[in-house]
């Protein structure tokens, strides 16, 4: 269970965090009134604990209600804990001390294989349902309320949250699933930058919604959209093989708290300068800190320098942060999502597209494909992959891969409707004529016929490629094989890589 494992450290290494920062509330001295808060929190607790318990109870007898009444306990446990970090004299540690509790029930009904398959997205979503919880709490009394500490709250981010909950929801929705697959690459890098996870989200979801082969029409690549240049101060660009690592979410995100840090050292720590120089220049930012000594980006001196979509990016990115911690105070519901790691070994020959339909829903709105897209940023979507390929996916994916995707009818389904060539729908015949009634006795004259069309050689004509061309898309449209496509233009695999303005030998094409 390497996730697992690694999920637990990980959020010990939290709980830590959080004990040190409860130590000076527990301390205070309560009166009768916040004693008597404190034990009724307490209670309520104690009270979710039970109700965990009797779930992992019901998931043993294969119980339907037992993954709604997991769900209704977590919820119940997140909500004293909110409660206790406002309550004075209430302990954060002995709170979290409960998700750690049901942790190691977790663990242990895991070992024993009591946890069976509740729904169609399998007990491994019930299973994973407490570190998260456990990740959540965290967020909420450590690394969460230092990133409050470090923004303003004011009317600029409530409009920005009025966004994101009405017309944007759906990209926020989209931004939330993106990350949850890409996290245990991308928040290790802040979290070893020692910036809030929060800021990473607000930033990925403003800038991409979580597409890591977003491009901009100014040229900025990636999950968080580095350009060119900038990119390359910090490590990314070309690797060697063609491939870009501004697409990279774990390389991206590496670069991109290297990049804050150095604006935050600049900027005197702040982030909405820094948000800003990240949105419109550093050098722009830099000139108006240093012009306007001791105030902040909400100075109408420093504010108005800047332009209209800096002026919007800065509390837009906040609002998404500011929602990534406190959900349920605005009634907004992120959808639970199973993201542990695993390797997908190509059993066949296939693509991304392909496996995206063998895959099916698996319990998600949308399916895997762009979970796949992401977790694999240097192949196409539509790029053939040999068998022995190894992906990056999760758990459920391999699962699922294992049952729909290796034989069977979806599998044949799949590989049906990737090799379906629309061209061939088309059938050829000889000329349509259109006869008035008034003329259908007269016959028509006869027509000259025209002189056949010299035969091309084949091998004779060339393509150039265009952006957004890709081989299998070429070899489709000239009724050519893909893979003879590939070595008569010395493409390699995987990637069959394609730059706009490139030649391409047809050889061996019928169309």
């Amino acid at each position: 269970m390497p996730y697992i494992a690694m999920s637990r450290s990980r959020w010990l290494l939290s709980l830590s965090f959080a004990l040190v920062l409860a130590q000076p509330f527990a301390a205070e001295a309560q009166s009768r009134r916040d004693q008597a808060a404190t034990a009724a929190l307490e209670a309520r607790l104690h009270a979710a604990e039970a109700k965990y318990r009797d779930a992992l109870v019901k998931a043993r007898n294969a119980d339907p209600e037992a993954q709604a009444l997991a769900d209704q306990a977590l919820e119940d446990i997140e909500d004293v804990i909110a409660a206790c970090a406002k309550q004075r004299g209430c302990s954060l540690g002995t709170m979290l001390a409960g998700y750690k509790r049901l942790l190691k029930l977790n663990l242990d009904a895991e070992a024993a294989g009591d946890v069976e398959q509740i729904d169609d997205a399998g007990a491994d979503a019930f299973a994973a349902d407490v570190p998260e919880a456990a990740r959540a709490a965290a967020l909420l009394s450590a690394d969460g309320q230092r990133f409050v500490k470090m923004v303003q709250f004011n009317p600029a981010v409530q409009a920005g949250i009025r966004r994101w909950l009405t017309d944007m929801r759906g990209s926020l929705i989209q931004s939330y699933e993106n990350y949850q697959y890409m996290r245990h690459l991308m928040w290790p890098q802040f979290e070893r930058g020692g910036l809030p996870e929060a800021l990473l989200f607000g930033i990925m979801a403003k800038e991409s919604n979580g597409r890591v082969h977003s491009t901009s029409r100014a040229g900025a690549a990636g999950p968080l959209q580095f350009m060119y240049a900038t990119g390359k101060r910090f490590g990314l660009g070309d690797d060697g093989t063609g491939f870009d690592t501004r697409y990279d979410p774990r390389a991206s995100a590496e670069a991109a708290a290297a990049y804050l840090n150095e604006r935050l050292g600049q900027l005197n720590n702040s982030i909405e300068l820094s948000l800003a120089a990240y949105n419109g220049g550093e050098g722009r930012a830099l000139r108006i800190a240093q012009a306007n000594p001791g105030r902040n980006f909400w100075d109408e001196a420093v504010y108005s320098q800047f332009p209209a979509e800096t002026r919007d990016y800065v509390p837009m990115v906040i609002a998404a942060a500011w929602l990534y911690l406190h959900p349920k105070e605005y009634g907004l519901t992120f959808p639970k999502v199973d993201p542990r790691p695993a390797a997908l070994k190509l059993a066949r020959a296939s693509s991304i597209y392909e496996l995206t339909i063998c895959l099916g829903n698996g319990g998600t709105r949308e399916g895997f494909m762009r979970a796949l897209r992401n977790l694999n940023p240097r192949y196409q979507a539509d790029s053939p992959l040999p068998a022995g390929t190894v992906l990056n996916a999760t758990t459920r994916m391999v699962g699922l891969y294992n049952r729909h995707c290796v034989d069977g009818p979806r599998a044949e389904l799949a590989r049906q409707l990737i090799a379906s060539d629309p061209a061939r729908a088309i059938v050829r015949t000889g000329p349509v004529e259109t006869v008035r009634p008034d003329e259908a006795a007269v016959p028509a004259p006869a027509q000259p016929q025209a002189a056949p069309e010299p035969k091309r050689k084949r091998g004779a004509r060339q393509h150039k490629v265009e952006r957004g061309d890709t081989l299998i898309g070429i070899a489709r449209r000239f009724q050519c094989d893909a893979d003879d496509l590939a070595r008569a233009n010395d493409l390699k695999a995987p990637r069959y890589a394609l730059r706009p303005g490139q030649k391409l030998r047809l050889e061996g094409c019928r169309g």
